[in-house]
Parts: C-alpha cells; structure tokens; sequence
C-alpha cells in the first residue's frame, strides 16, 4: 500500500479539514463527527489524444485515519468521496502562436508604508513606493481570457510587482514677465498687463503655478470725446439644422398656384418634352446613385447679435452704432461622419509552410466605406489591417530552408598577390609561394531535400538567411626546390665501360658526382651527374701501393744499395678495395731501388707524397705535371758517399695525361605522361603527389651524348652502359569533368500591372561547380539564358469625375424673411456637385480605388451668390495675355458684363467695376552662384590617364587626376530660386583635384651573400637591402631600418673544416750556425714553406688567402734542427702522434716513432725512437660533442615573396676547448644526432587591401533644393593582412545634386477677425512659394502653375482650412490668451542624472483683464502638458550682477540660460553690510532642488513656521565710530519687506563691524574672551565697592 503522513489532529471537532504535510498531498477533508476522512492527492498531467479543452487529469483519493494512516477505501462513505477526474486544457506545442501572456501597464507608484513614519526633513532623492499591473493569459484572436497554466506551459509568468520611486515634490516654474503692454485706453484711466508663462509644471505634488498676470492702472490724457460704452456683440453660429422637409412647405403653398400646374401637366403631355424630362431623371438618378457615399445635405444656421454695455450686460441693438447689421444666417453643410463596413474575413497566411526560424507570415483584412465624411473633422478610420500569422496544424509542410553552397576554389594565383608588392614580378613564369584563391557562393534547398550534390538547383540568394561563406583565401604554391650537387670527384683509372663484358681496349676515365639534395617540383631535373674521357688500355683492377717496406741492402750487406718492396692492395675503378685475385691480369709492381746509408754516407729523406697535378687533362697547350722531393737529412763524411746536387732532390712526373675531350649523357625533360592501355587501371583511390590517380601512363625523354664545350656527338663516344633511361612509366591523375548545377527557375515575371508599356524579361542561370581538368569535359557555354516575359496587364489610373455644380441653395425663406430683402430670392448659398471614380479610360471605377491613386477629392460644396436685382454681374476673368519675351511690357486680362447688368448705370462705372486689369510684365535676370561644398575628389570612370611623372602603385582607379564639383544655383532678379538652366550653367562648377597615389617603401634587391663568417664549422652569412625611396601618402612602412637605412638578412651557414688547409714544403737542410768545417754537422736552423691551399678533389690546387685557413693550426715553418756528424745515427722525421684514448683524464698517453735512416758507428747509439707524452684534455686530447645552432630565418624560394618556407639550423662538431673542427670527428666517435635540421616555416604574405568597385550614383537624397546629394559607395572585397597596404578610410564619396527649385503651397497669414467683438471669421488664401529646399527658407511667393503638380499638402496636413472662427473679445470682457510655445523637453534629475520617468514640455494661457470691476467674470488660467523624447536635466543657480553704487540685480538662472524668477533690485546702506533680500516670485514656498534664498552674512534668517525664509535679520555689531561721527550708538537692521530694498539712512564717515558670529553660526573665540575679561572687570569692581564700605 501507499502510506502518507498527516499531522494529528488533536481536537478533533474543532477542526472540519486538515492539509497535509506530505508534498504529495493536497487536502484532508473529515468532518467533525468522524475520525475517517478522504485524503485528496494533487492534479495530475492533463492527458488526452487531442490538443485544447478535451483533456483529462486525475488525482488520488485515500481513505485515511485521522492519525496518518490509511484504511479501504469503502470504510469511508462513498457518496461523500471527491472526484478523482476533471476535464482539463491539454496543451500542445502549437499553442504558443494562439495563446499570450497580456500584459498591462504598470499603475501609479504607492509609497511603501515604513516602520518608521518620520520622514527627512530635506528629500534629497525621493521616497521608495511599489507598482503593480495586470497580467493575464488571453487568446490572441479574440482577447478571450484562459487558463494562466496555458501560457505558463511555454513562459513563465511575468512579474506583477516592481518596486518604483515617487520623486521628491517639484514646484511650478515660470520665466521672467514680458514688457507692459500699452495701455489699454488712448486716453482716461486704463489698464496695462505683463505676462509670463510656465516653464516647468508642478509634479509629485509641488506647488502650483503662481499668477502669470500682473496689471496696474495707467492713465494718458484726459478724454475729449464721450467715450464708447456700448458694442456689438456677434455671437456664434448655431449647429446646422435641417430644412422643413417639402411636403411641410407645401402645406402651406397649398391651393396657390394651381393654374400654373395646370400649365405645367399640358407641357408635360407634349412627346418630345416628355422624353427630355425622362432623360434627365436617369441621369440625376444615376449621379445619386454614384455620389451614394457622400448624400451631401445642405442646410442652415444661425446667430445671435446683440448690443452689450462695457460693464457686460445687454442693450438694445439701437445704443450700438452701425450701418450695416452682420448677417444672423447662412447655409451650411450636415456634418456626417465616416460609415465603413464591418471587417471581412483575415485572408490566408502568406506563410503556408510552418518553421519557427523564419521571419513569420501576413494576413489581412479589410472594410469598404459606405459613408465618407461630410463637413466632419475626423477622417475615415483604417480601411486594411494587416497582422502576422503562423501556419499551424496537422497538415501544415515544414518551411523549406536555404543554405550557402560554394564552388571549388580556383586554382592557387601568386601574381595577384606579387604584382602589387612589386610590379616587375607581375609577368614571371613559375611564380610561388603566397597566392590567392577564389570561389563562388550560391544559395541552395537544404541538404535534406537535395538528392545529390550535383542536382543542386541555385535558387534566389535573398532565401539564404545564414552567415556568408568566405569567397576568397590565401593560398600557398609549394616553390620547386632545385637539384643540389656535390662536387666533381677526382678522374678515375682507365676502365672499361662494363667490367662484365670489356670489350677490345676502349676504355673511359670517369669522374662523378652525386646528388646532395633531390628536386621537388618545377622540371625535376639534375645536371648530368657523369662525365667521362675515352683512353686506352682500361682496366677493371688494379694494384694500389700503400707504401713501402724497409729498405734492405743487398747480399746481406749492413748498408749500401738495396731494394724496398711495394705494399700493395687491389682496387677497382671507383678506388674500393678488392679481392687481391681480381688483379691478377694486372701488372704487379716491382720493388723500387732504395740505399741503405753507411755510417759516412749521405742520408736523404724519404719522398714526399707527389703534389696535385697541375691540370685535370692534357692538350696542346697544357701538360699536367705533379711534384715530390726529398732533403738531405746528414752530410756524408770522407770516403763516404756524396750528397747529390740540389737538382736531384726533385723528382717530376706528367699526370692526366689523358685528353681534356669530356663526355657525357645530356637529358632531356620528361614529355607529357600517355596512357598505357596495355597495363590494368588503376583503383581510382590510389594517389600520385596526393592527387587521386586512375591509370598508368608513360613518359618518354631525350637522350643524348654531348661533349663539353662543343655540343651533340654520336652516342658511341659516350659510355653506353651507363645511359639514363629514356622511358618510365608514370600514373595519369584522374579527368575531372565540368560539372554544373542545373539551370535555376525562371525568375517570376510581374504579376501586377505594369506602368508604361516596357518589356519586363525572365531568367536562369547556373554555376559552375568544378572546373574541366586533365582532359575533362569542357564547360557548357551558357550559363546564363532569358526571355521576354508575356504581356502583363497595364496598370489603370484613376481620376475623380466632378459633375455639375447643383442649384444655389440659399437659406430657406421662413428663416430669413424678417430680414431686409428678404422678398427678393437672392444672396449667398451653397451649392453641391456629384463626383464619381473613372479609369482614365472612361470606365467606371470603385471609389476605392480612387482613394488610394486619385489624390485629394475635389471640393463638394462651394459657396455660391444668386444675384439680387441690384447686383452687378460680370464673367469670370480671363487669363492675363501672354507677355511675348518683352521687358518692360504690360499684359492684360478682360471681364464683361453679363445679363441686366449691362444696362445699369453703376454696374458701367469702371473705377467701381474696373473690366481690363493690367500688370506689368517682369524683367527677368538671371545669376548663377556657387551653393554648399565641393564634392570628394571624383576620378574619371573607366580607364585615365596616370598624371605625368607620378608613380603609380597600385591599383590605377584609386588614384590620379579627378574633378571635384560644386553645384550651381540660379536666381532671378527677385532672388528667387529657378532652373539652372536659366542661366546657361549645366549646374556644376568644375574643378581639377589629385588623389594621390601611394607609394609603398621601396627597397634595393638583396646583395650577394657574405662569405660565411667562419671557414671551419658553423657562421652566418649576411645580405642587405638598402632604402631606395621612402613611403608616403599611405603606403607601406618600410621595415626597421639600422642608422645607415639598411635592413639585413643573417643565416647560419656551415663551412667545411677541409675547405682550405696548409700545405707545408719538405724541411729545408739544416743550416748548421756553429760551422765545423771539418765536419759539417751541429746544431742549426731549417725553413720550409707554408701555404693555404684550396682542398679538391684531386687534392690542393690553387693558394689562397692565408685567413681562410685556421691559423691556431698553421704548421711551423722554421725549426731548430740538428745535422748529424758523419758516422752518426740519422733518425727519420717523427711520426703523428697517435690518438689519445677517451676519456681525457690523465691516465692515457700518446706516442710517436721514428726510424733508423743510417747507423753509426761501432761504439756509437741511436737515439730512442719512440716519444711518449701524457694525455692533457684541451693540450693534446679532446672530446666531441655536436652543437645545434639557433634557427635561421624562415627562407623562401627566390621566386615567392611569403608563403610557406623553411627554418634551417646547423650541425657542428665543437672540440672540448670550443673550438668548431670538421664534423668527421664527431662522426668517428658514432654520437647520436638526435636534432632535425629543418622544419617548415611561413612568412606572413602582406595582401594589400582589395576594394570592389564604385556601386552607381544613388538616387539624389533632395528631390529639389541646395543640398541634395548623391553618394556611392565601395566595400572591401579582401582586408589587408600583415604588413599590406591598409584599406582607404573613404569608403563612400559623395557629390552634389543639381540644384532645383522646390515648391511648395504655402498658408497666407491670417486676416483680422471679421467681427467689432464676439465670434467672427478671419480667411487666408495659399500661394504657390519657391524655396531652397531647407526648413528655413521662408520662401518666394511664385506663379500657381509651377505648382500644378504638387498635391495640396501643406504642413503634412491634406486638409486645407482656409476660413477658421476667431474670437475678438468685447470691451470690458475678461479672457485668455493664446497658448504659450511649448516649453523645452525637461527631465526629472537628481545632481544631473536623469531618474527615468521621462521628459515632459507644458504651455500656459494667461488670463487678460480689460475693466476691473469685471475680476469676477475671468476664467482661470489654463496649463496643459505633454510627454516628450530628448528631455535634458537642468540646474538652478543664481545670478548677481556686478554693483551699481549701492545696488545690484540678483536672479535665478537656468543652466540654459533662462531667468525664472524675474530680476530684483538688491540696495545697500552705507553704513551696514549688503544683504540679498531675495524670495521666490512666483511660488510662496521654498523650492525643491532650485534656487534656495539665503542672507548674506551679518545677516541671519528668520523662517515661517511652515520653513520658508521670512525676512533677513541684521545681526547686532558694535560700531566703532571715527573722528568725523557726530554721534555713534548701536543701531539694529530689520527687514520690513524682504522684497524691497533696504532704505536705512547712514551718516558718513567709516564703520568697523566687529561680527561675533562666525560662518558656521557659532560664536567666535574672541567674544569668549571678551565676556571672561567683563566678568573680571565686574568681579573687581564688585571688590572695590566692598572694600570701600
């Protein structure tokens, strides 16, 4: 079971329901008597299968123990058992568009009652308080209140309650009264006022507006005349009645008149009359059937005019003098108000498909007029209502959604970005590095819908709502690296061309070189990397000598001649190694003669090595010859044998005596790959330079034997065996086809009517989406196809059709027969007209279609005069006669008399009734001025020429010689605006202007690398750019330049340790210094020559600068030395020490040997032969470690600019004593190199910035006037990056308009009120004015037909109100004036920030008095206020004006300026302080947050009981008075008026004012001194006096 926890209910009787505490519980209901009761859970879901009321939501019911637990259900009664079921409200998503939170406005802010119910004596900000609003769940079709849970499903219910500020009280404000009037009466006693007018309304309960009127009596000279006491009083027209209907008149015309219609029944009976009378019946039945919208009512109304005395009471007309009475009647039109159908049906959403992304849909509905207005104020109410609307429901399609496709991006371009850093790179070949690419954007359905990519249909691009994709990029072109090759080896042997087949005795001696770095990209080819030289006698192997063994003296003798026996090894053409049997076809060398000195004998010393041969080859002209020598090592003794001459210690030998003729195979490029289709294609998944691969092809190249320096030879003379291939197979990259999208729908044709008779026209396009490649298919010429759209209707215009103007319709005659004349039907009426809609075609329209293309409607109704007998009648005038271009001329117009009239007398008075009128025709002049500033510096469009000798880089149309303009306006001699045209001007003043170009920082190219800084190990090598010209007007900065302008570039560069070595000569023979004649021999000094020589190949060759050799290992080039004695042992030259074993520590040590060249004699010793040394680390042992040297610079290809490049560093072998050695020695001891060399880098490519081109002019932002300009404007197409040329700041220029005249119609000024006193009538007429387009230009008053066209609109307003009543109040009456200005826009602000309640203007009526005893009459004066937009905060201050003599002007200000309380006269005494005696005029409280009124000091302030400042208190001073007082006391100063100067007399002479108040109040320290020194002086009079009795 389900157990619950209920509180106990202790008194049980006392308590008929319980709530439970378990939040799964929702109430306990038990009555009193039982202790069973129902325990009720809460609601649950509401469930159903269909949205909206059909739901149903259910909840537990428990039959519970008043203790907590539960029992069955039947132990409770079931008649008393709660429903467990309600219907409910399911709601679904789809609601959200049918159900609203409505929300209210908030209600007026309550203050909050505080704990505390004191409030501050000052507010300073205002007094928190509470508001609230209504807030209700509604449907929105109908406002129907529901369910809060409905809205609360998709929003949370907004907040009911906020809290608020009610500000601190804010009192009227007022400006300054305006001047006296005049007064009101020439002569007598009269009146004259001043007036003001509010400036700030009272809020939040501040005081109210004080009096905006003050009046005085005013007296002028006495009255001569009896003055006027009575006037007529015209007073207002009654509403418009209706007329008796006709058969009330004809009531009373019964029985007269009935032989006339006895007369009138015989015409009727005539045929012909019968038929006219018919005819026009339809036609005035038909035009009331048409003017069924108007039923124009003509009726009447009248007036009172009455005789009233000054002091407001009425007289009989006769106290009031007039000759000519204002009419009491006059016809006037039945006001009807505007009658319109109900609304019809909402028309179907215009958003058929459902998606809540997507901008929503519209419906509309609408209602027909069926009464306009007639004589009413108010317009006709919205016809058409428009709303937005969401599809909703079962069978509503999701909306179909548009995304950004993009093509291919085009091929990676280099010379875009490199013309515009250098222009001479714009036509290389072969371009690499940074480039840019492009590709096109198309708008698409969504994938969804699309069933491949390539039956993508582009569609309209305004359907695409998502982010751009990007259409361009950088791009990078891998840049081809070149082949890099070793050096040349040394010439080989003479070999045969294959050792496995020779072949007679042709043979060749190669050299080689080997490949250090393979090509990537470009042509991909190496030089030939094998040059050979036919000979003869080749060979495949052959024997190398070593050495040479100990030189043994024959038949065993201990010296004397001998042999030495060659060590030998067997070698192959390449100088490797072999077994010693592959030599036997070649000749073994034989042992070489050697002599074995005897103890007398001169000794030599061994050979040195030969030396380079001193040519590669042998011709005519040049022999190659190498050289060895020897040096006498000891001199020979008597009867020894003698030392040869000098000329055999040389020994010469001609080498490469081969012919300089060099061959070699030359290859030529590889051709173009061609499908092989005798191999199986490829998986089109396979990829050759990541590129998707399909077949196998094969490419073929030009092979062929060259000879140096000469050209093309037969094959034969090159090695056959060795020629490169001429053919290889290679992988063709798979076709790609054109593929384009399908051709888009045809763009809609319109399906409205057209203005004018143009041709509109249709199209389609489509996009290519991938470009042809590799023999593709090619791409359809048509992308884009249109048609002429069919004929659309053409669009009808409409007019309004007036029709004849009806009867004159006077008043009816029972209402103006007491007036004179009133048995004459004649005088002013009304009369109406029928208009009806027309196409311009003819055809009848409806109404409405008039309304909303025929402009204004024509007038109704118009006042019209049936002339009585007396009157004077005449045609209309013409139109004045043309003035034919001369100046000075007069034109005319004419009138005639008409009827009767032509036989009066009077009518025949041409001074009364003038029938020509003449006007003077105007002398037109015309002057052309220029008008506003002058344009942008505008360039030519298309191609221009460059201005001469400016560079120009860049982009041409940004740059150059343009023209600015300035427009031109004309005027006629009445300063009036015409057309330019007038004065021969095509409106422009043209002007040459420069755009210069800009000039990026130019530098020189880069000079030659520098020598690599060290000539063994790793340096840097230097080159530099040198500033050539400096950038200006915009161009790119130069990079950081040195003090000389020099920018450099440093990288590492790795010189070969055996680049360069010392090549020593052999010791030259010791020059004994102690000469033993005798014996020749001792101590002495031997030299031998030194060189730096470059190492090749074929061994040193050339000297060189002795720098480019390590100097701490130059070889010594003088010794001492000892030349031994005959009979003594001659050793050899030492030998190199041998290598020291690692690690150096001490314990190690190395050695040399030399050899026994001769023995001495018997009881003589040789010398020890080896030499040993200990093993020193930095003296003559070291270790090797690799060294890593920092990055270089990243590195481009010489042909890119920027782009991807490399990052080099070098790898050196750094002997224990820091010294760099070749890497050799570093390479013996087998170290790990663990560090990569080189790894991929870029260079930033500085992309100038790239704009689109101009767009069109826009259309002229005036259509008339001065200041009408035209604007185009750019936009970037591609922003600069890194260090390009930044984009211009003037992205839009502009251009001024020609100038036009506008014109406008324009109210007259109103004419005076047409009336002695009361209500009358005042009229003004339009004009046509011209006027310079700007608001204030008054304009010039020109002729109505340059305002044919232009709707009558004056001030926004269609309606034009030329006749309006006016009120001319009556001598003695009390009455308002018109209406303030509005005040400025003012927030309520609080030390200047604003406190949000907005900004409010107000206006004021002041209230004017003519006679005084009529006070009692006056109205009130009137405020009025609005909410307004742009309020400010203002602040109150105030002002003084410099003193005059003993007065100054005191005000307070207005931070704009204004003065709001009026100015005041401030006086002082001579002998007292000044005091500011200031109040606020206009409010009898002290004002919140204005001007407070303060006393200066001296003075102290006396306040009311309600905190008011009363009156200023002179504070009492003693007054020390000087030799020239007559009488000095203590006076005190009261302020009787505070608002009157002080009047205090004061004697002369000069006053000290000792003020015992401080600023602060308080009493200053010395007046405690002075009462402690009184209360002394009192204390020891008081002893004195004691001591006296």
């Amino acid at each position: 079971g389900k157990f619950f926890t209920v509180r106990t209910i202790s008194h049980w009787n006392d308590l008929p329901m319980e709530v439970v505490d378990s939040p799964t519980m929702d109430t306990f209901k038990i009555q009193p008597d039982r202790v069973l009761g129902h325990l009720l859970g809460p609601w649950g879901r509401c469930m159903g299968d269909e949205c909206g009321p059909g739901g149903i939501q259910t909840r537990a019911v428990w039959c519970a123990h008043v203790e907590g637990w539960t029992t069955l259900p039947t132990n409770c009664k079931q008649p008393e058992r709660p429903d467990n079921q309600q219907s409910c409200f399911r709601v679904c998503d789809w609601h959200k568009e049918l159900y609203d939170w409505q929300i209210g406005s908030w209600n007026q802010c309550r203050p909050v009652l505080s704990r505390s119910h004191e409030k501050p004596l000052e507010c300073v900000r205002g007094e928190e308080g509470i508001q609230t609003r209504d807030i209700t769940c509604i449907q929105k079709s109908n406002g129907v209140p529901a369910e809060d849970v409905i809205c609360e499903y998709f929003e949370p219910k907004p907040r009911q309650e906020q809290g608020c500020l009610i500000p601190c009280r804010q009192d009227c404000i007022v400006a300054e009264f305006a001047p006296w009037s005049e007064c009101s009466k020439t002569c007598g006693n009269g009146l004259q006022h001043r007036t003001r007018h509010v400036v700030a309304p009272p809020q939040f309960g501040g005081s109210a507006c004080p009096n905006l009127t003050e009046f005085q009596i005013c007296q002028s000279s006495p009255c001569t005349a009896e003055e006027s006491l009575y006037s007529l009083n015209v007073g207002p027209w009654s509403a418009c009645s209706v007329p008796h209907s006709r058969q009330i008149r004809q009531t009373r015309k019964k029985g007269k008149n009935k032989d006339k219609e006895k007369d009138r029944e015989k015409a009727v009976r005539d045929p012909e009359a019968h038929e006219l009378i018919k005819k026009k019946r339809n036609r005035n039945r038909q035009n009331r059937q048409e003017n069924k919208y108007w039923d124009i009512q003509i009726g009447y109304q009248t007036r009172q005019v009455t005789c009233t005395h000054r002091n407001g009471k009425t007289a009989a007309l006769s106290f009031c003098k007039q000759d000519k009475l204002p009419i009491t009647f006059q016809s006037c039109v039945i006001t009807k108000e505007c009658q319109v159908s109900e609304w019809s049906e909402w028309t179907p959403c215009s958003k058929t498909c459902f998606d809540m992304t997507t901008p929503k849909g519209n419906r509309t509905r609408s209602r027909t007029i069926k009464q306009l207005p007639i004589g009413s104020e108010s317009e006709c109410p919205q016809l058409e209502e428009t709303e937005q609307c969401v599809s909703q429901g079962d069978g509503v399609a999701p909306c179909i959604t548009y995304g950004w496709r993009t093509t291919e991006w085009t091929e990676c371009r280099v010379d875009p970005l490199l013309s515009q850093q250098d222009k001479r790179r714009g036509n290389q070949t072969a371009l690499c590095g940074g480039g840019i690419q492009t590709r096109e954007m198309y708008c698409v359905q969504p994938f969804e819908v699309i069933v491949s990519y390539r039956t993508s249909r582009p569609v309209d691009r305004r359907l695409c709502t998502g982010p751009l994709p990007s259409t361009s990029q950088l791009c990078h072109i891998p840049c081809p690296t070149e082949c890099e090759t070793s050096a040349w080896s040394a010439w080989g042997p003479c070999t045969y061309e294959s050792c496995d087949d020779p072949q007679a005795k042709k043979g060749f001696k190669l050299r080689k070189r080997r490949i250090t770095n393979e090509p990537t990209g470009g042509t991909g080819n190496c030089p030939h990397l094998l040059e050979a030289i036919p000979c003869e006698e080749p060979s495949c192997y052959n024997w190398r000598i070593m050495g040479l063994e100990e030189c043994i003296p024959d038949n065993e003798k201990p010296c004397g001649p001998g042999t030495q026996v060659p060590v030998v090894i067997c070698v192959n053409s390449d100088g490797e190694e072999v077994d010693r049997q592959l030599c036997r076809d070649a000749i073994y060398p034989v042992p070489v003669v050697c002599e074995a000195p005897c103890p007398k004998d001169c000794v030599l010393s061994v050979w040195s090595a030969w030396s380079s041969c001193s040519h590669t080859c042998s011709g005519k002209t040049t022999e190659g010859k190498q050289m060895r020598a020897r040096s006498i090592l000891a001199y020979a003794g008597e009867g020894g044998i003698q030392c040869p001459n000098s000329s055999a210690l040389q020994e010469a030998r001609s080498c490469n005596e081969h012919s300089c003729t060099v061959y070699h195979w030359q290859t030529g490029p590889w051709g173009q790959c061609i499908e092989d289709t005798s191999v199986s294609a490829f998986n089109s998944s396979a990829s050759w330079n990541g590129e998707a691969t399909c077949s196998v092809g094969m490419q073929t190249r030009k092979v062929i034997c060259v000879r140096v320096n000469v050209g093309q030879v037969g094959p034969k003379k090159c090695p056959e065996s060795l020629r490169p291939e001429t053919v290889r197979p290679c992988l063709l990259p798979c076709r790609k086809d054109c593929i384009v999208t399908p051709f888009s729908d045809w763009t809609l044709c319109p399906s409205s009517c057209q203005e004018g008779a143009t041709v509109k026209k249709q199209s389609r396009h489509r996009v290519i989406i991938q470009l042809p490649a590799n023999g593709g298919r090619e791409c359809p010429d048509s992308l884009f196809e249109e048609k002429e759209c069919e004929a659309s209707p053409v669009c009808y215009s409409y007019r309004w059709k007036t029709h004849k103007w009806r009867r004159c319709q006077l008043v009816p005659w029972y209402v103006r027969q007491d007036s004179p004349g009133a048995h004459e039907t004649c005088g002013p009426g009304l009369q109406a007209r029928a208009i009806t809609c027309r196409r311009q075609d003819g055809g009848q329209a409806d109404i409405s279609e008039c309304l909303k293309y025929a402009g204004p409607l024509p007038s109704l109704t118009q006042m019209c005069q049936i002339p009585c007998q007396d009157d004077c009648q005449f045609t209309n005038w013409s139109k004045f006669s043309s003035c034919n271009g001369d100046c000075g001329g007069v034109r005319t117009r004419k009138r005639t008399l008409v009827g009767k009239s032509k036989k009066r007398d009077k009518c025949k008075n041409s001074q009364l009734y003038p029938l020509i009128e003449n006007q003077f025709c105007p002398c037109d002049k015309y002057s052309a001025q220029p008008v506003g500033n002058w344009s942008d510096c505008i360039l030519p469009e298309g191609k221009m020429e460059v201005l001469l000798g400016m560079k120009v880089q860049g982009d041409v149309k940004e740059c150059g010689q343009g023209y600015r303009y300035q427009a031109m306006a004309c005027y006629d001699q009445n300063n009036r605006l015409v057309e330019t045209s007038r004065c021969n001007s095509h409106g422009y003043i043209e002007e040459a202007c420069i755009i210069p170009c800009p000039s990026d920082c130019k530098l020189s190219e880069w000079s030659n690398w520098s020598r690599c800084s060290k000539s063994c190990g790793s340096g840097v090598k230097v080159r530099s750019k040198w500033l050539r010209e400096k950038p200006y007007n915009g161009g790119r900065p130069c990079p950081k330049l040195d003090h000389v302008n020099q920018v450099y570039e440093v990288v590492p560069c790795h010189s070969d340790c055996s680049q360069y070595i010392w090549v020593t000569e052999p010791w030259s023979v010791c020059k004994v210094t102690n000469v033993d004649l005798k014996e020749n021999c001792g101590e002495g000094v031997q030299t031998r020559k030194v060189r730096c020589m470059l190492n090749t190949a074929d061994g040193p060759s050339d000297t060189v600068e002795d720098y480019l050799c390590d100097p701490e290992e130059m070889p010594l080039g003088a010794r001492k030395c000892t030349l031994p004695c005959p009979e003594d042992c001659v050793m050899s030259e030492w030998g190199s020490w041998s290598r020291c074993s690692l690690p150096c520590n001490g314990s190690s040590v190395r050695e040399r040997s030399a050899e026994s060249l001769r023995q001495p004699n018997d009881g003589k010793s040789c010398p020890t032969s080896t030499e040993t040394e200990i093993c020193t680390l930095n003296k003559n042992c070291y270790h090797y470690d690799y060294n890593v040297t920092d990055w270089s610079t990243c590195q481009l290809s010489e042909k890119a600019v920027c782009g991807n490049g490399i990052k080099t560093r070098m790898l050196d072998c750094v002997r224990s004593d820091g010294k760099s050695v070749d890497l050799k020695y570093c390479e013996e001891l087998g170290l790990e190199k663990t560090w990569q060399m080189n790894t991929s880098c870029v260079v930033e490519c500085p992309v100038n910035c790239q704009l689109s081109d101009w767009s069109p002019w826009s259309e002229c932002s005036q259509t008339c006037g001065l200041t009408g300009k035209m604007i185009r404007r750019r936009t970037i197409n591609q922003p600069f990056q890194g260090d390009g040329r930044p984009c211009p700041p003037q992205m839009e220029q502009f251009k001024p308009c020609p100038v036009k005249p506008c014109y406008r119609w324009q109210y007259g000024q109103w004419s005076a009120c047409r009336v002695e006193c009361g209500e009358g009538t005042r009229v003004r007429n339009i004009s046509c004015v011209v006027f310079d387009g700007s608001i204030e230009d008054v304009g010039k008053a020109v002729d109505e037909e340059f305002c044919g066209e232009i709707e009558p609109i004056i001030d926004g307003n269609k309606k034009i109100i030329l006749e309006e009543t006016c009120t001319v109040p009556c001598p003695g009456d009390c009455y308002l004036r018109e209406w303030s200005e509005w005040s400025l826009c003012q927030l309520t602000c609080v030390n200047g920030e604003d406190l949000g309640f907005g900004g409010i203007q107000v206006r004021s009526r002041a209230v004017i008095i003519q006679e005084l005893e009529n006070q009692h009459l006056c109205p009130e004066q009137a405020l009025e206020t609005r909410p307004c937009n742009d309020g400010q905060c203002y602040e109150y201050k105030w002002m003084a004006s410099p003193w005059k003599g003993s007065s100054r002007t005191v005000w307070c200000q207005r931070s704009d300026g204004l003065n709001v309380t009026g100015t005041v006269q401030v006086s002082t005494h001579q002998n007292s302080l000044p005091v500011i005696h200031v109040v606020m005029l206009y409010s009898s409280q002290k004002p919140v947050f204005f001007c407070y009124t303060v006393c200066e000091d001296g003075y102290t302030e006396v306040m009311s009981s309600d905190g008011t400042l009363e009156q200023c208190t002179l504070i009492p001073v003693v007054v020390i008075p000087t030799m020239e007082d007559k009488k000095g006391d203590v006076k005190t100063s009261r302020a009787v008026n505070p608002t009157q100067p002080s009047s205090n007399q004061s004697g002369r002479g000069r006053t000290w004012f000792l003020q015992p108040f401080g600023p602060d109040g308080r009493l200053k320290t010395w007046v405690y001194g002075v009462a402690a020194g009184a209360f002394v002086l009192l204390i020891f009079i008081v002893s004195m006096i004691y001591l006296a009795w």
